[in-house]
């Protein structure tokens, strides 16, 4: 017969497990350093307090930021820039960050719409002839998904090894796409963290949300396209009556695109498992080239990496500096930043659709949104919705690529970020946001009530800090 348990021992009983998961959750925190956040931090020892038999094992599936730290590789020797060329302090941020220095690139396109970034995929597809690497967040099962699927078969039948990693998580938010007519053509498909595969390592929150496609990389036709598109209708164009989303990728050729090809080797040898050699870089570029450098964030770098060039930029910004993202819930460092430039005389210009494809995100964004406008940064809302991530710092640095601004994408997913050092280039990418932004019309910030202040606070707390 068993015993009977009095209110007392249960309570003994929860206490025991409260002190026994808050002890794990500190040996956790000590044995793998996470530098978290400290409203995180807070968050989560509060979750355990109040709930641990919930808390902890969400905490073992969801709290660990950093998998595989990179190790932090000394200063490289490369170009010396003189101490008043306006780049210099980018470089030194970059080597600091242990990034690749800047490669030289040709050729840039900037897709000016959804059907001329379809028209450069399929082309860098179609030309490719030895190697073909892609990766994506969301392979749709749309028509316009169909028709890339159909071509990667293709060039699969032809001789040239393909090779597909999709993001675990994005496969289901895709509508998970019939694969077998690439798998069968050849295609090798492979799935980066499935949301059911080791989950107690932390990895589960951890989603790769890089998107690239690397043609025949360190031949001579190698060619890179990238930005911030999904591989579906939407990002490209629809046929339905629907609009399509306004977005902003690229693509070049060049000794730059080995640099992503070293990038999605180490991702596709983590999400297999399998051993192997990643792809030599180039050598860094001549000065005088057109260069630029590929930035990787998330849990495979030691620094945040995207965060922190961000951060410098705020800082060192002369002029201007224009920003755009779908999402925006600041951390309290990037928005100081932000701040600060606007009330030093810098034109900071922040650019977002007037509602995203994300309810949350669009509800927690207005607290950031009226520290920034407070401080004099002007604020544009979009009409249509816009997917794009990039920001401009002078003439002096453009970034284009998958990072948005939120917690999410700055301090939790796998992204990746182009840096581009070459002033007319910068001077295409700022051309580009004015573009965007002519539509746009501008916020204008109002004072929550205090149940709104409460529940933004605690969305923020609940949704972006985990």
């Amino acid at each position: 017969m068993l015993p009977i348990l009095t209110p007392s021992h249960w309570l003994t009983l929860h206490a025991l497990v409260t002190i026994a998961a808050l002890l794990a959750y500190t040996l956790a925190s000590h044995a793998l350093p996470q530098r978290r956040h400290p409203a995180a931090a807070i968050g989560w020892v509060l979750f355990i307090f109040l709930l641990p038999y919930a808390a902890l094992p969400l905490y073992l599936m969801l709290g660990t930021r950093k998998v595989r730290l990179a190790e932090r590789a000394p200063m490289p020797a490369g170009v010396v820039l003189p101490e008043d060329d306006k780049r210099s302090w980018v470089a030194e941020v970059t080597a600091a960050l242990a990034q690749p220095e800047p490669a030289a690139y040709r050729h840039l396109a900037i897709h000016a719409d959804g059907p001329d970034a379809l028209r450069s995929l399929l082309e860098t597809i179609d030309g490719a002839r030895r190697t073909l690497d892609v990766s994506t967040f969301i392979l749709g099962g749309d028509e316009t998904a169909g028709i890339i699927s159909a071509r990667l078969a293709a060039r699969a039948r032809a001789g040239v090894h393909v090779r597909l990693l999709l993001d675990g998580v994005g496969r289901l938010m895709g509508g998970r796409a019939d694969l077998s007519p690439m798998t069968q053509a050849g295609v090798r498909v492979e799935f980066f963290v499935p949301s059911l595969r080791a989950p107690l390592k932390g990895r589960l929150n951890l989603r790769n949300h890089r998107k690239l496609v690397v043609a025949d990389a360190g031949r001579a036709a190698e060619r890179l396209w990238c930005g911030g598109r999904n591989l579906a209708a939407e990002y490209f164009d629809v046929s339905d009556g629907r609009r399509a989303w306004h977005d902003l990728s690229l693509d070049l050729q060049g000794p730059l695109t080995r640099q992503a090809a070293d990038l999605f080797q180490r991702d596709w040898m983590f999400a297999t498992g399998e051993e192997g050699c990643v792809f030599a870089v180039a050598s860094p570029a001549i000065l005088g080239e057109p260069a630029a450098q590929m930035i990787a964030s998330g849990p495979d770098q030691a620094d945040d990496t995207v965060h922190v060039l961000l951060v410098s930029a705020a800082f060192h910004a002369r002029r201007r500096m224009a920003l755009v993202s779908p999402y925006v819930v600041l951390d309290d460092s990037l928005r100081l930043a932000l701040c600060m430039a606007a009330r030093r005389g810098v034109q900071v210009d922040l650019l977002l659709p007037a509602r995203s494809n994300h309810l949350l995100a669009d509800f927690a964004r207005h607290r950031s949104l009226r520290a920034l406008a407070a401080a004099g940064v002007n604020i544009w809302l979009a009409p249509q919705m816009l997917h794009a991530k990039a920001a401009v710092v002078d003439d002096t640095l453009a970034l284009a690529g998958s990072a948005n601004l939120d917690s999410r994408s700055l301090l939790l997913n796998y992204e990746m970020m182009v840096a581009f050092h070459e002033t007319r280039d910068v001077e295409r990418f700022a051309a580009w946001f004015d573009l965007e932004r002519r539509s746009a019309r501008r916020y204008v910030a109002e004072v929550p009530s205090l149940w709104r202040d409460i529940a933004e606070g605690l969305m923020l707390w609940v949704c972006f800090q985990i």
